[in-house]
């Protein structure tokens, strides 16, 4: 069942997700914000513990499936 897993991802390895995948990131405080320039959203998550929030998994999934976004070749 697709998003079960989402309350055991790492925040750290979402963090390398997002880059790998083209986003750039600021940070403010806990939040990370990425920017990617083919994407309108911009992504704002904050670590809980060491985890990421399910929810914000679940938003950077959906975001990914919706730009068909893939690891940049470089």
């Amino acid at each position: 069942m697709p998003g079960r897993s989402d309350a055991n991802i790492r925040f750290s390895d979402l963090i390398k997700l997002l880059i790998s995948l083209g986003f750039v990131e600021r940070i403010r405080g806990s939040h990370h914000i990425f920017t990617h320039p083919e994407a309108e959203e911009i992504i704002n998550i904050q670590p809980k513990g060491s985890m990421a929030k399910p929810y914000q998994v679940k938003q950077i999934r959906n975001i990914i499936l919706k730009y068909r976004l893939d690891f940049d070749d470089e």
